[in-house]
């Protein structure tokens, strides 16, 4: 075989490859919980227009955004002349001409053809002209300002009948890049969370005898959240009854480090030391309180009104508030923010900045083991909260 046919082959391979379009996302073996999710999502998707349909979904990190992404696109992208899949845009972007690969990225994805790409202005320019004509579906997923968007898809950037879905852990992102739909995950039922976990741990969709108990232990720890499931189910995968009962306890004291880093990226993503410490003081004290009774006395700490910020971490989901106007928090991230104090001080709570347990206050109080601490007696519950200064 000469030069010139082997040119040609792979020629003819690289068309027919193209022509194919891109290869199915790998999904988890075992979804659960996502079929309703998908449907839903789908339904409005197929209602009949002539523009571009952006789709936002939004929710806490390790609820399964990226999954549910994944799945749509496998289901949708052979109905597009073109389609893209952007991964973890967030932390790409960071990186140095980040958003130039993304951007080259997408273009390549959409065109099957290389694209010159040298700075984010000049990306911009040439994914408009090029596929403004053209139906394409392109993901963004993990997105946490709106810049990202703004340099990947930007406004009317696609041609008619495209579709964009973006996910974010923050909803007032998708707000202001005026989504059509917006679409919150959602954390999976008791009967689903134990059929994720029962997969990853025995291998099967339901425990086997002498372990039913041990796995609602470990199912009141995850919370619902598809991620812990899977992680905590792998880490007792093949273990006895007693490294289960030990691994339950060491949980219900220190977060899994695995689902702890997840959850953590959100909080350092939080604009300012205010928000994070107003954060950290709903954590440690103020879960189930009322609204208007936190944001009182956030008032008086911090010397303005918190409603706003209170907001800001109920769209970064890393809070909620109740119908009956009460501060819900999942267990994980408000363990997971009492974790980040105790862990600059593990043996020394008179050091910690907050201290939420009974008996350390006292002991820190009776052992006088700071300099200046603010006490504070709640005659409701008669719970003490202790800050140390």
């Amino acid at each position: 075989m000469n030069r010139h046919e082997s040119d040609l082959i792979r020629n003819i391979v690289k068309d027919v490859s193209d022509k194919l379009g891109p290869k199915c996302l790998h999904c988890p073996e075992h979804l659960v919980g996502i079929d309703s999710h998908v449907d839903n999502i789908i339904a409005l998707l197929r209602i009949v227009t002539d523009d571009s349909r952006i789709v936002g979904i939004h929710g806490m990190g390790g609820i399964g955004k990226t999954t549910l992404a994944k799945v749509l696109f496998n289901l949708l992208f052979c109905e597009f002349e073109g389609s893209s899949f952007l991964s973890n845009v967030s932390e790409l972007s960071k990186v140095t001409n980040g958003l130039v690969l993304l951007q080259k990225q997408l273009l390549n994805d959409t065109l099957k053809t290389d694209n010159f790409v040298n700075n984010v202005d000049r990306g911009m320019i040439l994914i408009t002209e090029r596929l403004r004509c053209k139906r394409v579906l392109v993901v963004l997923d993990d997105v946490d300002n709106e810049y990202q968007v703004k340099a990947l898809v930007g406004e009317n950037r696609f041609g008619p009948g495209s579709v964009i879905m973006v996910t974010s852990r923050n909803e007032h992102l998708l707000t202001r890049f005026a989504v059509h739909v917006k679409y919150e995950a959602k954390l999976l039922t008791q009967d689903e969370s134990l059929q994720l976990f029962s997969w990853h741990a025995f291998r099967t969709i339901h425990p086997p005898d002498g372990y039913a108990e041990l796995s609602n232990d470990v199912l009141k720890c995850a919370g619902g959240l598809p991620l812990a499931l899977e992680v905590l189910g792998a880490s007792l995968f093949g273990k006895n009854n007693d490294a289960w009962r030990s691994a339950i306890d060491k949980l219900r004291r220190i977060p899994d480090p695995n689902v702890q880093a997840t959850l953590m990226i959100s909080y350092d993503a939080l604009d300012d030391d205010i928000l994070q410490n107003i954060f950290l003081d709903i954590a440690c004290f103020f879960v189930g309180r009322n609204k208007e009774y936190v944001s009182t006395i956030l008032h008086a700490r911090y010397g303005f009104n918190q409603e706003i910020n209170l907001t800001i971490l109920v769209e970064r989901s890393l809070l909620e508030v109740n119908l009956q106007n009460q501060l819900r928090m999942h267990d994980l991230v408000r363990d997971m923010g009492r974790a980040i104090l105790y862990q600059k001080y593990p043996q020394h709570p008179g050091k910690r900045s907050r201290i939420w347990l009974h008996e350390e206050a006292w002991e820190v109080l009776n052992m006088n083991m700071v300099r200046c601490i603010a006490v504070v007696l709640c005659a409701k519950s008669q719970s003490l909260i202790c800050i140390s200064c």
